[in-house]
């Protein structure tokens, strides 16, 4: 049985399409494990890791007052973080992931484990909003990968 981050690879493969992520609390792991997969090459050009709100603005676009009216972990960000990555990189599909992995960070409204996310698929938007729970950093930085993975996997496999 193909692993997910496999199944993703040939989706995109079938469609010709490319992928890119903006990643923040995953640092760079949701296009690690594309890197992980055969062909990777064939879909995946470039990616972010935006740690920083600034690297946020910067490099892909999203908007100051987005970050000041929502905060940096809200969907709202996360969709012009996949949306800025997938214009910079020419891609059909961009990510967004931002979150707080833990152990700190959090906020009343808004605990460890929770991740927003921002999927940008040829022209259409997609946001989703994971409350993993304070299970770990790294397992909260794993979770949300699989979650991408997972969501990516089912869109795509639909159209």
């Amino acid at each position: 049985m193909k692993k997910l981050n496999e199944k993703l690879v040939d989706l995109l493969c079938e469609k010709g399409w490319h992928i890119s992520f903006a990643e923040s609390c995953t640092g760079g792991k949701a296009a690690a494990g594309i890197v992980d997969v055969a062909n990777a090459s064939a879909v995946l050009d470039a990616s972010f890791v935006t740690y920083s709100n600034e690297a946020k603005i910067k490099y892909l676009g999203v908007s100051p007052d987005t970050i000041a009216k929502n905060g940096v972990v809200s969907e709202e960000v996360a969709i012009e973080m996949a949306k800025g990555t997938a214009k910079a990189n020419n891609a059909e599909v961009g990510v967004g992931i931002t979150g707080i992995a833990g152990p700190t960070g959090a906020t009343k409204n808004k605990p460890i484990g929770m991740v927003c996310f921002g999927f940008y698929i040829n022209g259409e938007c997609h946001t989703a909003t994971k409350q993993f729970g304070a299970i770990g950093r790294n397992t909260v930085r794993d979770a949300s990968v699989d979650f991408v993975y997972d969501t990516l996997c089912a869109i795509l496999s639909e159209n």
